[in-house]
């Protein structure tokens, strides 16, 4: 990672996304600051930044295309994130010839809204298909697969759970370390009913969620990580998990990964909803990770992209 970058000059010097604007200096030094470089190979990647407005929200989104791609990944990062701390991802996806798109969600990263915040869980389900209706523009090749990762993963669940076989995304879909409800849950609802209706926040504690030393620290240096919890989102939350344990069963079958050291989900309980809500979901569980599995330590992330591989291998047979 490289020396910082001004989110406010970057936000104002993008354009819509499908004018795919060449990056910008702003766009270079971003792209720096997060290590989001071309992929894995020596071929050429062309990479864009643009925005679009749903919702009431501008979105910003990123693109990434190799040479003859072959699938597309949307990527749906988690709570308090952005897309620029999923390099490694992207990287694999690369690595594997795929295009692909995500955006920073209301409230995150370089998008615009309250900080964190949501008033509900279907605000999320808006920006993904206007993320789908982006790519469909921009011509993304087939299959979509989809990855997200905690509350990202909630976001995919959510959708897999309402769309089912008549989602446009009909390749794969990846869970890591995904949200149905966050441990200790009921000790949360609880202070969110005796204190929402005095405080609209609290302030953030940031823990060790990964194995890699690095990762907390930069996370304290990052100029896009929000500051506080907004109540507004865990009641949003709220309704989201009464809704989604009360959802039908879907035919879809997930790749979960989950590890067995996460203390940010209730990953035992959320499981076991998965098992019920989808047919034969595959999981693999990661000895020792923790919840950020997509900045995980390197052979932890080796092993789960390893599995990974495996099951794409076998769907393209």
């Amino acid at each position: 990672m490289s020396a910082t970058f001004d989110p406010d000059t970057l936000r104002f010097s993008l354009q819509p996304l499908l004018a795919e604007q060449p990056l910008s200096e702003a766009g270079q030094a971003y792209q720096r600051f997060y290590g989001l470089a071309t992929g894995t190979g020596s071929a050429p990647i062309r990479s864009w930044l643009g925005r679009f407005d749903i919702a009431g929200y501008e979105v910003v989104s990123q693109v990434w295309i190799p040479q003859q791609p072959s699938a597309t990944l949307f990527l749906v990062h988690g709570f308090y994130d952005h897309v620029g701390l999923y390099r490694h991802v992207i990287d694999w996806a690369l690595g594997r010839g795929f295009a692909v798109i995500g955006c920073d969600l209301p409230g995150h990263g370089l998008s615009s809204g309250v900080r964190a915040s949501i008033d509900d869980f279907d605000e999320y389900q808006v920006v993904l298909q206007a993320l789908f209706d982006e790519a469909a523009s921009l011509q993304l090749p087939q299959p979509w697969h989809l990855c997200g990762q905690s509350t990202g993963g909630a976001i995919v669940i959510d959708h897999l759970l309402i769309h089912g076989n008549d989602s446009p995304a009909q390749g794969q879909s990846i869970l890591l370390a995904p949200l149905v409800r966050p441990r200790g849950w009921g000790l949360s609802k609880l202070s969110y009913s005796l204190f929402s209706p005095f405080v609209k926040g609290i302030e953030r504690r940031f823990s060790e969620n990964s194995n890699d030393p690095d990762f907390l620290p930069f996370l304290l240096a990052d100029p896009l990580q929000p500051r506080r919890l907004p109540t507004a989102w865990v009641g949003a939350l709220a309704k989201w998990i009464k809704r989604i344990e009360a959802a039908p069963r879907s035919t879809r079958s997930p790749l979960i990964v989950q590890g067995d050291g996460d203390m940010t989900v209730d990953w035992i309980h959320n499981l076991q909803v998965l098992n019920d809500k989808f047919h034969k979901p595959q999981v693999f569980m990661l000895s020792e990770a923790r919840h950020h599995l997509a900045n995980e330590l390197p052979t932890l992330r080796a092993q789960y992209f390893a599995f990974l591989d495996e099951r794409f291998g076998l769907l393209h047979r």
